[in-house]
């Protein structure tokens, strides 16, 4: 069914909606919500989502709006395509950059920062949820990455295994379309079942990873006593490529709208536009949104049609409480609280009802609704080890232009430091290489060209070249360094902060070890490394009173900056008992036996991966104990 035949709207309106007894109630539409709901409702099951942000067009013209909306947007932050409502407010990258006396000025962010350091990092309140800008990037977590205590003394481990993560990986890989190269990827350890390929082939590196890669050939570095060979390689990507024929064992892969021009709405090829994140022009790069317009075609099946089960969607409705029955500790249901226009309070209340609740809101929301419920968990640790990637970024010249601007955000990286012993002393970390310039570190190209025109005094045509000269060969360097699980890093609630809606607000208490933080040193070290190799004019520098002053710290006398990296986790982690976790293997809650409590808050480390494949393997695991909960009380 092409993606434009199915419109997002609400199906049912909220009357209606609160007079239904479903078999599921989901709390959260990005790609956790998303693949559950496919997976009920194809199975059978009424499926109810609650999204809080607006987003209800799925349209060739709904996208154009949000394009421009982007285009014409002064502050081009990662959610700057989407509308912005007080009634559903979402952390936006410029509200941690206003200084007074030196320190971060929150008092008018989303986030309530408790420090020591404010967390500057970003999600999407809108329909597909923060999958509405990522970057796509989709590599697997190591099989060590499970295990990080036991064979590091760092973090906690995993209640499963990567064999046990495996098959997912598998599903969650087919249903956004990954393009990369196996044979890469086993190099670094992983490991792939039988003749597995992903369902596209991979993408190409870009001109400057191959700059990269050719000054790089034959270096080595020494850490903890062992050698590690540098060398660039592919990132998994979700986005539209080649389909590889090999895949599914030769009956090959059919991208959604990759081949076909009149299914653009769906997302051609990729293009190589550099503006991945926030928003895809031709919406190469997977969505959730892909995900939820097949649960709404499900509504067509004949098995949905002839037991009257749907799938229905309400959104620009917030949840607001989650209701336990005291006799049987089961969630028996949800309060929500519905706006109308995006600028305004105003705004009916409700409840929903249903068999089984999936709350699957993100790593901070779902902490922050179950908290603003009373719901601390028997561990006492909803909201507790709040974990995201710290980012340190290097920036240089490159000694002749080198396409810098071509190509998506980033195609290829170094991977060889994600793992090793010394993981023991600090934190692995693997690096990105930006294609889009130092626009992430300096605001480039804006800062050229007030540099060049106040500093440099360029005007007409040595402007025009200047701007070239120092455009094509930008290099950026984003490190991304692994942070364990700490009870300590959390997010709570706090009555005096409350949005529009009279919510409570996440309140985030934020620090970095110094496992971390020697992890981050670390890493610019090994870019000056990178640097020399390539004969690179090293421009970078980390200015304490900067814009982005307030993610500065020293370690061992020298200053470093950290940036956030939007990949929140941990926060309901699993584990072995209600004692120690907050939930199940399977993600269901220890103490609520029909709420689920799902995506990257579960995860118990996030290594040196992305979390977005993690948490998409993690909710195909979970939607399979979902049916046979369901299948099991049917009769009931």
């Amino acid at each position: 069914m092409a993606y434009a035949q199915v419109p997002l709207r609400n199906v049912v309106d909220h009357e209606t909606a609160s007079k239904i007894l479903y078999d599921v109630v989901i709390v959260g539409s990005g790609v956790a919500g998303a693949i559950i709901a496919n997976e009920l409702s194809r199975n059978g099951f009424s499926v109810l989502i609650l999204e809080a942000g607006p987003g209800h067009d799925f349209t060739i013209p709904g996208h154009e709006k949000n394009l421009y909306r982007f285009y014409s947007a002064v502050a081009k932050d990662s959610n700057a395509p989407y509308p912005a409502t007080p009634n559903a407010r979402m952390p936006r990258d410029f509200e941690t950059k206003k200084l007074v006396n030196g320190a971060p000025d929150t008092s008018n962010s989303y986030f309530v920062q408790n420090g020591p350091f404010p967390l500057e990092s970003t999600y999407a309140k809108v329909v597909g949820g923060t999958t509405m800008h990522w970057q796509g990037s989709t590599p697997r977590m190591l099989p060590d990455d499970f295990m990080t205590e036991s064979n590091y003394g760092q973090g906690r481990d995993w209640p499963i295994g990567y064999d046990e993560i495996e098959p997912y990986y598998q599903m969650a890989e087919r249903e956004m379309g990954v393009s990369g190269d196996v044979e890469s990827q086993k190099d670094l350890g992983l490991r792939f079942a039988g003749q597995y390929v992903y369902p596209m082939q991979e993408l190409p590196l870009s001109y400057l990873d191959k700059q990269v890669s050719e000054g790089l050939h034959g270096a080595q570095v020494s850490l903890d006593g062992e050698i590690y060979s540098m060398s660039v390689r592919t990132i998994p990507q979700a986005r539209n490529g080649v389909p590889n024929p090999k895949y599914d064992e030769g009956k090959g892969y059919q991208p959604v709208g990759a081949v076909n021009t009149h299914q653009t709405s769906l997302g051609e090829r990729c293009q190589g536009n550099n503006n991945c994140v926030p928003i895809c022009p031709v919406q190469a790069k997977y969505d959730a949104r892909k995900t939820l317009a097949k649960a709404l075609g499900n509504n067509a099946l004949e098995k949905n049609i002839s037991s009257g089960k749907r799938i229905d969607l309400l959104y620009q409705t917030v949840a607001s409480k989650v209701w336990i029955d005291p006799a049987t500790d089961r969630v028996s249901r949800i309060s929500y609280k519905a706006y109308g226009a995006l600028q305004s309070s105003e705004h009916k209340s409700g409840e929903v009802r249903g068999r089984i609740f999936v709350i699957a809101a993100n790593a901070v929301e779902t902490p922050r609704l179950m908290l603003a419920s009373g719901l601390p968990s028997t561990s006492g640790l909803m909201g507790c080890n709040l974990m995201d990637h710290p980012y340190l970024l290097a920036w240089g010249l490159m000694p002749k232009p080198a396409g810098t601007f071509r190509g998506t955000q980033s195609t290829g990286g170094i991977e060889e430091l994600r793992s090793g012993s010394f993981r023991r002393n600090q934190a692995a970390f693997r690096v990105d290489i930006h294609n889009d310039g130092w626009g992430w570190a300096t605001g480039s190209p804006y800062s050229d060209l007030l540099d060049l025109v106040d500093n440099q005094n360029k005007f007409s045509k040595d402007l025009r070249s200047g701007l070239v000269d120092r455009l094509s060969r930008q290099l950026l360097l984003a490190f991304m360094v692994e942070l364990p699980a700490i009870k300590s890093n959390r997010v709570t609630v706090d009555s005096r902060y409350c949005d529009a809606l009279g919510n409570e607000r996440p309140a985030i208490t934020f620090d970095l070890p110094d496992y971390v933080k020697a992890g981050l040193a670390y890493s610019r070290q090994i870019s000056r490394t990178i640097f020399q190799r390539l004969g690179v004019e090293d421009c970078t520098h980390y200015d304490p009173y900067g814009e982005v002053g307030f993610g500065y710290f020293t370690f061992a006398g020298q200053g470093y900056l950290f940036r956030g990296g939007n990949h929140f986790a941990g926060t309901h982690l699993m584990g072995h008992s209600r004692n120690d976790s907050v939930v199940n293997s399977w993600q269901r809650s220890w103490d609520h036996e029909n709420l689920y409590l799902v995506g990257a808050g579960s995860m118990c480390s996030i290594g040196t991966a992305n979390t977005t494949l993690t948490l998409a393997a993690l909710s195909f695991r979970s939607a399979e104990q979902i049916l046979k909960d369901l299948t099991s009380t049917s009769g009931t």
